[in-house]
This record gives structure tokens, sequence and C-alpha cells, in this order.
């Protein structure tokens, strides 16, 4: 293995908490409400839907945080896999991971140069333009080391809570013109009102996904066994607070059913609260928190792809690091990557794929967590995941539910997924068969 093939520990708890905050918090939680109070229309109801969905995080906290710790490597989830289910199950997970991951940037890149354009109306002719210059910048600024990009991860995550927190405060000090609040009944627990329930938990599981992203930094962490924990539970405590505060501000200044369907609640709840300009002032926090997550974003598949890399899962240049600590031609071919969807500008069909994948990789990495701990039981754990094994099989059962009603709901990706499942298995072989040749 060539000598710049090791990363560089130079992160800590402030990288690891803002890599949270940073890469969890977008415009899901500026849009989902509308659409979450389009099927609850309930007050209770939807900040439940919210604490719910925050629980499932902390626990998740705990299992990541055990496997992180014993199992300190780049490229997060897919170690923990293939060290539990073996080669084929790393290999195809860590893909599978990846793609989700690469997926993100193109998205982000495209919706931050809209939302600059909503800014400055001249340039809305060149939102590709934009959104290519932003690429472009932050895979320089990430070329540069990833001291770098973990000061950009740090300062644009403060400002993001900031502006979050100002939003919240703003909407309990509004006392405008009352309006009705979504009445608080009885609820009798219809069929519709559960499948309602679980689409709701689904868009909240999905602003809350990027949770576990400090898990890729591992091998760059000064003090794993610490950090990641720290930086888990620190991250958790953050974003669930400002997730459940914000819905129930928002259902302070609207009730659910002015908010229902709203493409994006947060501009209605800001034109109540501050007037015509209040869309202005929600359009600068989602820019700020799309700078965040994108840049937590391009940090991200280069670890996956560097993992991958080492383990002959791809090529082998793919380990290779710069100066600065940055797997460097995992970060490139990452970024061409990102270019080629930014262009083509269509991420409807890919974004369902992703989150359906995310989802087999979540719930494997539980899996691997149970089996572990069975098949190998004297390996160090510095931390160990709370409520084990109740949450462990918990977190399984739950993600298998959430992967049958993907299944039910889009047959489309699960047909993908099972095709490009059938056809790793012979990839996989033919590279394990160059490798034992060579």
């Amino acid at each position: 293995m060539a000598k710049d093939s090791k990363l560089k520990k130079v992160l800590g708890l402030g990288f690891g908490i803002a890599i949270f905050v940073g890469g969890t918090i977008g415009v899901g939680i500026l849009r989902t409400p509308g659409e979450i109070a389009a099927h609850l229309d309930n007050e209770w109801l939807i900040t439940g839907c919210w604490v719910l969905g925050g629980l499932y995080i902390v626990m998740g906290c705990g299992a990541y945080s055990e496997l992180a710790t014993s199992i300190p490597k780049a490229g997060g989830s897919y170690n923990y896999i293939k060290r539990a289910f073996g080669e084929y199950a790393g290999f195809i997970s860590g893909w599978f991971d990846y793609i989700t991951n690469a997926i993100a940037p193109s998205f982000f890149c495209i919706v931050i140069s809209e939302y600059i354009a909503i800014l400055f109306p001249a340039l809305k002719g060149l939102t590709t333009v934009i959104a290519i210059a932003f690429l472009a910048g932050f895979t320089l600024l990430h070329m540069s080391g990833i001291k770098n990009g973990s000061i950009v991860q740090q300062v644009t995550s403060i400002i993001k809570v900031l502006f979050f927190v100002a939003l919240i405060t703003a909407c309990f000090w509004y006392s405008g013109v009352e309006t009705a609040k979504a009445e608080v009944s009885p609820v009798i627990m219809s069929a519709g009102l559960v499948i309602g329930f679980f689409k709701s938990l689904q868009m909240a599981l999905g602003a809350y996904n990027g949770w576990y992203a400090i898990c890729f930094f591992a091998e760059e962490d000064e003090d794993p066994n610490k950090n990641i924990p720290r930086s888990l539970y620190t991250g958790a405590v953050i974003v669930v607070a400002i997730y459940v505060l914000i819905n129930i501000a928002f259902l302070h200044v609207l009730p659910a059913s002015a908010m229902a369907n709203s493409p994006l609640a947060a501009s209605d709840v800001a034109k109540a609260v501050f007037g015509d300009k209040g869309s202005v002032i929600v359009t600068v926090i989602a820019v700020f928190s799309i700078i965040g997550i994108l840049n937590a974003y391009l940090m991200i598949p280069p670890r996956i792809l560097y993992g991958l890399s080492r383990d002959g899962f791809f090529i082998k240049s793919g380990t290779r690091v710069n100066e600065g600590g940055t797997p460097i031609v995992a970060l490139l071919a990452s970024s061409a990557f990102t270019f080629i969807l930014v262009l083509i500008g269509s991420f409807g069909v890919l974004f369902a794929l992703a989150t359906f994948m995310s989802v087999i990789v979540w719930m494997l990495a539980y899996a691997s967590l149970i089996k572990l701990r069975i098949s190998e039981p004297h390996l160090i754990r510095p931390h160990k995941a709370w409520g084990y094994p109740y949450t462990a099989f918990l977190l399984v059962l739950f993600s298998l539910a959430i992967f049958i009603g993907f299944a039910y709901s889009d047959q489309s990706s699960l047909l993908v997924i099972a095709c490009i499942s059938v056809i790793s298995y012979p990839v996989f072989r033919l590279i394990k068969s160059r490798e034992n040749n060579s």
C-alpha cells in the first residue's frame, strides 16, 4: 500500500457535532411540516411523530456508537456489515451506501442554485452554472485538506442553528391575528389515520437522515472512543430539540389545517410573523442550511470509496490521500459523478431509489450489532449500545417495517434493487477471483 494511503487523525468533537447538525438539518424541516399536517390534522399527533422519530434516532446513536468505536474505520456502515456477515454483504451494502450518499450533493447543488435565483431574479437563467460553481468550489475546498472542510462545517452549522433558534423565538413571540388552532380531540385509530401516521413518520425520518455521518470519519478522529458517542448524542439532542420546537412554533402561528399541503410551510409561517419579507428570510435560512449539508455530503462519499478501495472493491488508487488528508482520487471520482447528475437535473426516481437503499443499509447495520455481540463477545467495545438487546431488536424490526412499506409502495425501486443485487454477486466473484490470481 502506498505511503500516502493513510488518513490523518485531525478531527475532534467540534467537527463531530457539526457534521451531525450540518449533515442532518436541511430544507427537509422547512418543507415536511406542511406534508405531515396534510396527513395529521392534530397538533399532538404531529408533535408525537417528530418525538418518535427522534427516539428512533437516539436508539440508533447507541447502536452506531458501539459499532463505530469497536470498528473505527473509514466508510461507516459497510465495515460493520462486512465484519458480521462477510465480504459479499460488505460489498453490496458499501455500494448501496455510496449510491445513497453520492446522489445527495447533486440535489443540493441544484436546490441552492434555485434558492439563490429566488433571492436574485437576474440569475434565474443561470441555475445550472451556479450549481456547477458550488460543486467546483467545494471540491477545491476539500482538495485543500480535511481541516478546511472541518472549519467550514463548524462555522456553517453554528450559523444554521442560530438562524433556526431565531425563527423559533420569533414564532413564539408572534402575537398577530389569532387563528383557530387544530382541535385536540380523542382520536379513533382508524386504518386511514394509522397509514397517515406512518407516512408522516417516514417523512420525519427523511428529515433526520444524515445523523450518523460522523461514523464515516471514525478513522480521522483524534479520539473516536470518546468523540463519536459524544458527537452522536449531543448532535441528537440539538437536532431533535430544533425539529420538535420548530413544529410546535409553527403550530403556534398557524393551525395544522392552514399548513396542510403547503410546499414550504416555513414560508407561510414566516409571512404571518414577518410580513411579505418572510419568504426572503426563509430562503436565506434555506441557503445556509444547504451550504452546510452540501459541505458534509461532499466529504462523505469519498470516505466510502476509500474504504471500498482499501478492501479491493474499487480501484487501488482510491486509497490515495493527499498532504491535506483528503482521499483525493475518491473525491474527484465522486465529484465527477455529482457533476453528471447536476447536468441531468432529474432526481425524483434516483432519490426514491437512494432512500430505499439507505433503509437496507440501516437494517443490516443494526443486525450486524446483534450478530457481532453473538459471534465476537470478546470484541473490545469502548461504548456499548444502551438498552441492548431490546433497542437493537426494535431498530431491526422498525427498519424491516419501513423496508416492507417501501417494497409495497415503490415496486419500481424494488425491482431495480433486485436487479442490482442479482448482478452484484457475479461482479463480486469476478473481483475476488482476480484478486486471488494476482
